[in-house]
């Protein structure tokens, strides 16, 4: 029986992820939040920063106080909170108001999209990013396997802070080091994250001809003392 993707982050019984990163958040954020809520779980999705609005088909709650969340979660399928929108996206509460949702609520799993990358492959965030809650249990650090051996300047959200942290210019090629030394600063794929927080890693796009690179990817990432664990996921299409 294949492993479940919850078993593979290590989801305990009662958690609040925060995904952040670049190249497949929104697919591990609506992927786990089904299988969970498959399995009877009280489930709810938010954002705490923006997300298109064609991708929510969940049940939306458009308020974050937490006891409208919990007139509205039910056992068996992911409810989506939100607090406005703009024009083709959905504007999610304040990491204050997802921490309290968390902690005052009947709500099992709380998940989170805290960060932003335009349909990039790997990101290092500005001043103001990511947002995570202060609860949060779980941090999944997101990039994809496809950015590496592509020029910087075509594969990053924030190519200059990319090419700051690796050491290189924009138009260099991203490495196998480049890439883990963006994930593991604590200005790149660790930022903002709280000691109490497990860290896991995620490089999506895994495909079996560039193995060999995630291997050595994650070989380097799972050596360092505040990673918890590193997964791989596969071919499917990613959204970000």
């Amino acid at each position: 029986m294949p492993v479940s993707l919850a078993d593979r982050i290590g989801i305990g019984d009662h958690e609040l992820v925060s995904i952040v990163g670049a190249g497949g958040k929104s697919t591990i954020l609506f992927q786990l939040g089904r299988d969970l809520a498959e399995a009877g779980a009280r489930v709810v999705l938010t954002t705490t920063t923006m997300l298109a609005e064609d991708q929510v088909t969940e049940p939306v709650c458009w308020s974050g106080l937490p006891s409208e969340v919990d007139a509205l979660v039910s056992p068996g399928v992911p409810l989506f909170v939100v607090s406005g929108r703009v024009p083709g996206k959905m504007t999610g509460p304040s990491k204050t108001a997802v921490d309290r949702i968390f902690s005052e609520t009947s709500v099992d799993f709380l998940l989170t999209e805290a960060d932003g990358a335009r349909h990039m492959l790997i990101k290092a965030p500005a001043e103001h990013e990511p947002v995570i809650p202060e609860a949060s249990t779980i941090v999944i650090v997101v990039a994809s396997i496809d950015a590496i051996g592509r020029p910087i300047s075509e594969v990053a959200f924030r190519p200059d802070l990319v090419a700051g942290i690796a050491g290189v210019g924009v138009d260099d090629s991203l490495t196998i080091g480049h890439a883990a030394a963006v994930l593991l600063h604590p200005n790149g794929g660790l930022k903002s994250i709280s000691d109490s927080a497990r860290v896991v890693m995620a490089l999506t796009r895994a495909t079996r001809a560039r193995d060999h690179i995630s291997r050595q990817l994650a070989a380097i990432l799972e050596c360092h003392p505040s990673v918890d664990r590193v997964i791989t996921l596969g071919e499917q299409p990613v959204i970000d």
